[in-house]
């Protein structure tokens, strides 16, 4: 279900770039910013490299590209 939303021209253009130069949707930059945002906010010691690792492994794991890890 999708639902349409206002967001201001500023930030729309900023996602339309971004959204460009990641080869996404303009829906899917402002999508990802808002997990990064929702993420961080529930989350406020975890660093902006290991939640885009969560949201990388995440991903990964909804593809079926998950293997077993081994220790050692």
């Amino acid at each position: 279900m999708s639902t349409a939303i206002r967001i201001s021209d500023s930030l729309a253009t900023e996602a339309k770039l971004m959204s460009k130069i990641k080869k996404r949707s303009l829906t899917g930059q402002i999508e990802y910013w808002a997990s990064i945002g929702k993420i961080a906010e529930e989350n406020p010691d975890l660093p902006y490299l290991l939640i885009r690792e969560i949201i990388i492994g995440t991903e990964e794991i909804n593809q079926g590209e998950v293997s077993e890890y081994h220790f050692g």
